[in-house]
C-alpha cells in the first residue's frame, strides 16, 4: 500500500490508459463461480463482466480456435463464436485473455477468507469488475499467492493426505484425454490421441502464452505507439514497453513449441512514414 497505492504516479501508470485493453476473460471456476486452478468448468466473461460462456474441457473445440499468422510460429486463440477479427479489443473481437486477472476477472470470488478480502480490495480500489489494466496482473498475482497458501494449509490438515488409498491402477487403454488446469500464466489445455498401444497418434497443447498472444502484441504495440517520440528509444522507456509483455509472463517456447534455449527479443521502430528507423535486439 504505501509504495504503490500512496504513489499518484504508479496509481495512474496502473490505470492509465496505456496499458489497457478491454477484452473477454477466461479462466476454471469451481460450482460457485470461484477460482479454481485444477477443477471445475472454463468460464469466460465479456469485456463488460457478463458471463459469456461455461463449458467443460472436452468441449474446448466448441468453444476455442487458433488464428495462424505467415510471420510466427504462435498460433493465436480466440473466441469460436464471436470470430477471429485481428488484433483489436472490444466485444466484437474475438481477443480474450488468460492469467491471475482474466481468473478473478472470470470468477466471483476467491474460495479462503482472506484471498476474498484481497480480491474485494483490489476490485475496490481500481473500480471495479471487471479490470482491464494489463499492470493489474501483477495485482492479482498476489491475491492468488495468498489463496495458495490458504488452500496449502487447509489441504495439509485434511486427513486424505496421508491415506494409503492412492494407487489409481489403469484398466483400459485410453484412446482420447483432455484435460485443462490453471497454469501460473493462465489456462492450459492438453488434448491427447492414442491407438491400440497407447502410442500417441494425435495431440493439440493450447498453453498460456498461446491464449494471451494476440493481446500480448496489441499490448507492445499500444505501449510502443504511446511512448516512442521521433524514433528515440532511450533504456527507460524499452523497459516501459517490456512492461507490456512481462505482466504476461509469457513464454514463447511453450506457445511456439519451440525450445531454442535462449529468449531473444528485437524491436523494430518505424516512423509515420514506415520507415525503419532503429533496430534493437537484446
Amino acid at each position: 500500500d504505501d509504495v504503490v497505492l500512496k504513489n499518484k504516479e504508479y496509481v495512474d501508470l496502473i490505470t492509465g490508459d496505456i496499458y489497457s485493453h478491454k477484452t473477454y476473460y477466461m479462466g476454471l471456476v469451481d460450482d460457485k463461480n470461484k477460482v479454481n486452478f485444477y477443477d471445475g468448468q472454463i468460464r469466460v466473461v465479456d469485456p463488460a463482466g457478463k458471463e459469456f460462456a461455461k463449458f467443460k474441457a472436452q468441449n474446448y473445440l466448441d468453444h476455442i480456435r487458433e488464428h495462424v499468422e505467415p510471420w510466427t510460429y504462435v498460433r493465436f486463440s480466440y473466441l469460436k463464436k464471436v470470430g477471429w477479427k485481428g488484433f483489436v479489443d472490444g466485444k466484437e473481437s474475438g481477443v480474450f485473455r488468460v492469467a491471475p486477472l482474466a481468473r478473478l476477472n472470470a470468477s466471483d470470488g476467491m474460495a479462503t477468507p482472506q484471498a476474498q478480502e484481497a480480491y474485494e480490495k483490489m476490485y475496490e480500489v481500481l473500480g471495479g469488475k471487471p479490470v482491464h489494466s494489463t499492470l493489474a496482473f501483477h495485482w492479482a498475482r498476489l491475491v492468488e499467492a495468498l489463496y495458495a497458501a490458504e488452500r496449502t494449509l487447509e489441504l495439509a490438515k485434511d486427513p486424505e493426505i496421508t491415506s494409503d488409498d492412492i494407487v489409481n491402477l489403469p484398466t483400459e487403454t485410453p484412446k482420447e484425454g483432455i484435460g485443462v488446469v490453471e497454469a501460473p500464466r493462465g489456462t492450459l489445455i492438453h488434448h491427447y490421441q492414442t491407438d491400440d498401444n497407447g502410442i500417441l497418434t494425435g495431440v493439440n497443447l493450447i498453453v498460456a502464452t498461446q491464449n494471451n498472444s494476440a493481446a500480448i502484441n496489441m499490448s507492445v504495440e499500444k505501449a510502443a505507439k504511446a511512448l516512442i517520440k521521433n524514433g528515440d528509444v532511450p533504456d527507460g522507456i524499452l523497459n516501459m514497453i517490456e512492461m507490456a509483455f512481462r505482466a504476461y509472463d509469457p513464454c514463447h517456447a511453450c506457445a511456439t513449441h519451440s525450445l531454442p534455449g535462449r529468449t531473444p527479443l528485437e524491436v523494430s521502430v518505424y516512423d509515420a512514414d514506415g520507415e525503419l528507423v532503429k533496430k534493437l535486439v537484446n
